[in-house]
């Protein structure tokens, strides 16, 4: 990945663009991140940085992880996460990553962990549907129902939906947009929802998604429903009626 920094949720608001139009994001307390430790090609066989985010007490660490950051000579921080990218060889243990790593217009994948539900029935949890509400149905118009049959194979097979635990489980959207970015309060603001809590952390990178723009002949971007219009004035028109 070309990019990469560790975040924490703000929350939602709204962007107005140039247009007027109304952009709902996401608010980002993205870095500012230390490199902790740096895995190279010849001793670790790959190239690799380990970011830490978010100060933190020393006492609220364990023994290995403090010894870990004194190593580094870096202030003690509560997250740590590694990453694959293209420039790690070109890094040192002690630089700061801050939010003005991405820029407006970056496509990335944020990584977060959802919000928990608790225990939870086949409805809430997979989406399936309820029994009919007609006289009878009694107290379980929301309960799984039948699961199967009681001769062959007389069991429910692995990976059934039923109830039980649903979220507190991580969660990447992709190919999201950076709408803006706010190097003095280290923000970025994402258009779109992100996984977790307010205040949950979040891990940002470039997204694995290919990207692609239609180009016209002259190397402009071509927008699919003015090209056909072009093409075809009277329909165009007929559907505008």
């Amino acid at each position: 990945m070309e990019k990469a920094i560790i975040g924490r949720k703000i929350g939602m608001s709204q962007i107005f663009d140039e247009a007027g139009k109304v952009i709902p994001v996401t608010v980002i307390e993205a870095g500012p991140c230390v490199v902790v430790q740096k895995k190279t090609e010849e001793k670790d066989g790959y190239n690799a940085v380990q970011l830490g985010f978010q100060d933190v007490a020393e006492r609220k660490l364990t023994k290995p992880e403090q010894g870990h950051l004194k190593k580094a000579e870096v202030p003690m921080k509560k997250v740590l996460k590694e990453f694959k990218l293209n420039k790690a060889a070109e890094m040192n243990v002690g630089d700061e990553i801050k939010a003005d790593t991405f820029a407006k217009g970056d496509h990335i994948d944020v990584t977060g962990i959802s919000k928990g539900k608790g225990y939870q029935g086949v409805i809430k949890r997979w989406n399936a549907g309820r029994g009919r509400m007609t006289h009878g149905g009694g107290p379980v118009h929301r309960h799984a129902g039948s699961m199967g049959s009681g001769t062959d194979p007389s069991r429910i097979f692995k990976g059934k939906i039923g109830a039980g635990h649903m979220g507190a489980e991580q969660v990447t959207v992709q190919n999201l947009d950076v709408v803006s970015v706010d190097p003095e309060f280290n923000l970025i603001a994402v258009c779109g929802a992100v996984p977790g809590p307010k205040g949950g952390i979040v891990y940002l990178k470039s997204t694995v998604k290919t990207i692609r723009e239609k180009k016209g002949e002259a190397g402009t971007s071509v927008n699919p429903q003015k090209a056909s219009a072009r093409a075809n004035p009277q329909k165009a028109s007929a559907r505008n009626r």
